[in-house]
């Protein structure tokens, strides 16, 4: 396979992380017989330092022309004034939207290894592997009107929870697709008893669930799903929500692991493309020190190479010496505890691709 992957490293840890899922790739390339080429655009607070705007139109170009993009993490204090007419993350949502990318996906595994490193109980959370699929280019962050406004009685402010038909099915039918692929089982989440757009969300899920007659299905709602995540994360499957529910239940779930160091997602358009990225921000804190957990990133990179490139084998190896290096005891300083090794970001690179190398 020839394929061209475009790297949006970003900012802080962005840079470190994405040039280790780069030599893990490369690794896979020299493995199986594969090449990609790999190009660098700007994003997020150093696009805006550069260009003044966090997601140029040369960005954009690169990323249209690219069969896959790999972003790091952008923003951090430099940029985080909410008040600023230009901020990182207006270029995540404008990406999103340009590229089509509705469909998030947000997969929770809990390795063995790690399963101390959890703040909930072993026998909570050994059995938990669930995917959060997010509905990502509508809801409430896109709903108009938004903005300030003036009010009678002073400043005011308003958002608008916003969604179709069209945009509920299309990402309840990846939810079920993936489901097919696992234990068949999706729960929808959403606020039926309080909000009419979550009433039409309810209903359309369940037109779909019809054409599923094979997978369970279940409706849940966001209030008690954020507590059930926490007293019952193994039940759970798949997890399909909107925009504002999605973004704080996969969140949460993240730290059912024990640490966002360890946990990959995908953004999906129609089709195969797709843009892959670490959950975990820029950490600034820890940025240019060589400590940052570059596994996430790593495993973004292993679910490009299966959605994307239809290249299973090759996203096993690259999980299975995840698995494999973690069960030998390395760990980077989020990791670790006591009477393990500890090693740097690079060094955790190097391990991973050497492994895939000589599976």
């Amino acid at each position: 396979m020839d394929a061209k992957i475009t790297l949006l490293p970003g900012d802080g840890i962005g840079p470190e992380v994405v040039a280790e899922a780069e030599k893990v790739l490369a690794a896979v390339g020299s493995k199986f017989g594969h090449t990609f080429e790999f190009a660098r655009a700007l994003a997020g607070g150093i696009a805006i330092d550069q260009t003044g705007n966090p997601l140029p139109d040369e960005t954009l170009a690169v990323c249209r022309q690219s069969d896959a993009v790999l972003l790091g993490a952008v923003g951090g204090p430099k940029w985080s004034d909410p008040k600023a007419p230009v901020r990182p993350e207006q270029g995540l949502l404008k990406i999103r939207k340009e590229l089509g990318l509705f469909a998030n996906i947000r997969p929770v595994k809990i390795y063995p290894a790690l399963a101390e490193a959890s703040t909930l109980k072993r026998d909570v959370i050994e059995n938990v592997d669930l995917v959060i699929v997010r509905e990502l280019t509508g809801g409430i962050y896109f709903g108009q009107p938004q903005g300030p406004v003036d009010g009678p009685n002073g400043r005011a402010a308003i958002d608008t929870m916003h969604y179709t038909e069209a945009e509920v099915a299309r990402l309840m039918h990846v939810a079920f697709k993936i489901a097919r692929q696992r234990r068949k089982k999706v729960t929808s989440v959403d606020k039926a008893n309080v909000l009419a757009s979550s009433r039409l969300w309810r209903e359309v899920a369940h037109q779909v669930a019809a054409e599923y007659p094979d997978v369970e299905f279940e409706d849940v709602l966001v209030d008690a799903c954020a507590m059930h995540l926490i007293r019952r994360p193994g039940d759970f499957d798949v997890v399909a929500a909107g925009n504002l529910f999605g973004d704080i239940l996969s969140d949460e779930a993240s730290m059912l692991a024990g640490s966002m160091g360890m946990l990959p997602s995908a953004s999906l358009a129609e089709g195969k493309f797709g843009l892959y990225e670490p959950i975990h921000g820029s950490a600034p804190d820890i940025a240019g020190q060589g400590i940052a957990n570059p596994l996430a990133t790593i495993l973004s990179a292993a679910m490009m190479l299966r959605t994307t490139f239809d290249l299973p084998a090759e996203a096993d190896a690259v999980e299975a010496a995840v698995d494999s290096v973690l069960a030998r005891g390395y760990r980077t300083p989020d990791l670790a505890w006591s009477g393990e090794t500890k090693v740097g970001t690079e060094e955790m690179g190097d391990l991973v691709a050497q492994t895939v190398i000589e599976a």
